[in-house]
């Protein structure tokens, strides 16, 4: 299956992704048929922290448009923060749109694990993942919260982590730990370059990755598309 990316928000996520879906679909053997249109990070920030759902899933159906006339037969968005309006984008959307958000409830309840602490965008963190976690107790950042939503932000438009800001989300992850996290979900499609290569003394699941996997089903046909609309 061809599968459309959405990319750019922001670039280090778009290249994460393209890399590990890569080596999801090496395996089998199956040639992975991709289209990346790109799409602009700042209405984006201005969007997330307006609630501006609408507005922004304006913005991204006629990138989804575009992909659709690449030949692409679903799409999915790079950025965990962007699925704030996942359900207004679904609603314009001219494919299938695959979500990072919803096979996560699942993964966690199928390996025992009841309760995650969250890094990510102020909304994913604030809206314990858009309130998608039915079977998952979700914790956020308390004292740290704001701090760790703008440093994520400026880690996302910047496509670096300075050493100062992987202390931060390293020190909100073993407090959400010690409040009875089992596990630390980056739920930031950026997340990994503040981890990707460290160990910070605590479990950690990369939500990307679990998006990629359904991703990687797609493409090799051992997974059926979602609804349209």
């Amino acid at each position: 299956m061809h599968i459309g990316l959405i990319g750019g928000i922001g670039p280090a996520a778009t290249v994460v992704y393209y890399q590990r879906l890569c080596a999801a679909t090496a395996a089998p053997g199956a040639p992975l048929d991709l289209t990346i249109v790109q799409a602009d990070i700042q209405p984006l920030i201005v969007n997330a922290n307006s609630d501006g759902r609408e507005a922004q899933a304006r913005l991204f159906a006629p990138l989804i448009d575009r992909l659709r006339a690449a030949g692409a037969e679903c799409a999915a968005l790079t950025s965990i923060g962007a699925h704030f309006c996942f359900e207004e984008t679904r609603a314009l959307s001219s494919l299938p749109l695959v979500s990072a958000v919803e096979p996560l409830d699942e993964y966690f309840s199928a390996r025992g694990i009841e309760t995650v602490g969250l890094l990510g965008t102020r909304v994913a963190m604030r809206t314990r993942l858009f309130g998608l976690m039915k079977m998952t107790t979700a914790l956020a950042p308390e004292e740290q919260f704001e701090e760790v939503g703008q440093l994520y932000q400026d880690m996302a438009v910047a496509g670096s982590c300075p050493d100062s800001s992987r202390d931060v989300m390293f020190s909100a992850g073993r407090r959400m730990m010690e409040r009875g996290a089992k596990a630390i979900v980056l739920a930031g499609t950026d997340l990994n370059l503040a981890f990707d290569g460290q160990d910070p003394g605590f479990p950690v699941i990369d939500a990307l990755d679990v998006h990629v996997a359904v991703l990687a089903d797609l493409a090799s046909g051992s997974r059926s598309l979602p609804a349209l609309g």
